[in-house]
């Protein structure tokens, strides 16, 4: 297929990534960047995207997508109660789904599934729910396919999702406390029958105990690669 490329993803710190497709779509995973601890000071604005997906309403997740989608134009894809929220907040080009739905998009199939975790935001001292938390498997266009999975724990779900989308990467959380931790990541790059996992949501505030090593000793004797990625850092 002419014109197609490689994947390539930039870690910028906690659960913030952008994605350059292989054919050259830049998308952008829970922006979180002008608080983020971990994104270095020269990651921190955002000059080009095209497509933002968004997990969940918890501002370590979507705390940039307002500013972010404003100043490049980018379509956002959200859960449909967040989507009508962002609507609400002047953003149109809002893409609402819910989960098990799919959208084809710039060229790429990208379809909502199940998380299990909270969805809310603080919003003049009141805390608003913003309908559920979710994950996404997006096919890009020479058909490698991830599954970006937000904030979650181990839930028997993600079997299916290994059966039915088959995704070649999943980005897992491993940071504990809050959602699974390295064990339970683990097992899910057993069930999503990935090879290779992207572990994400560590490191950034000390409760987030999880650390790549300890989801490396697991799942490298079963032929999972654990691309382990510096904040700013770009792996294609």
């Amino acid at each position: 297929m002419s014109g197609i490329g490689a994947l390539s993803i930039t870690w910028l710190g906690h659960s913030t990534f952008l994605l350059t497709s292989p054919g050259g779509k830049r998308l952008l995973f829970d922006p979180w960047l002008k608080d983020n601890p971990s994104c270095p000071p020269d990651r921190k604005t955002i000059r080009a995207c095209d497509l933002i997906l968004i997990s969940h309403a918890h501002t370590d997740h979507m705390g940039d997508a307002i500013s972010v989608a404003r100043a490049t134009g980018a379509l956002v894809v959200a859960p449909y109660e967040l989507g009508v929220w962002l609507e609400q907040k002047g953003l149109q080009q809002i893409k609402s789904m819910n989960i098990g739905g799919s959208i084809e998009l710039l060229g790429l199939k990208i379809t909502m599934v199940h998380a299990e975790h909270s969805s809310s935001h603080l919003e003049n001292g009141r805390l608003v729910l913003l309908g559920p938390s979710v994950g996404y498997v997006v096919r890009f266009e020479n058909e490698l396919t991830i599954y970006f999975a937000g904030d979650t724990g181990l839930f028997g779900d993600m079997r299916t999702i290994g059966e039915i989308y088959n995704p070649d990467i999943a980005f897992l959380p491993i940071g504990d406390r809050f959602t699974m931790g390295p064990d339970g990541a683990a097992r899910a790059c057993e069930w999503l029958r990935v090879r290779q996992v992207v572990p994400m949501h560590y490191g950034t505030f000390p409760d987030l105990t999880g650390t790549p090593a300890a989801l490396r000793a697991l799942v490298e004797p079963r032929h999972v690669q654990v691309l382990e990625l510096k904040p700013g850092e770009t792996a294609t």
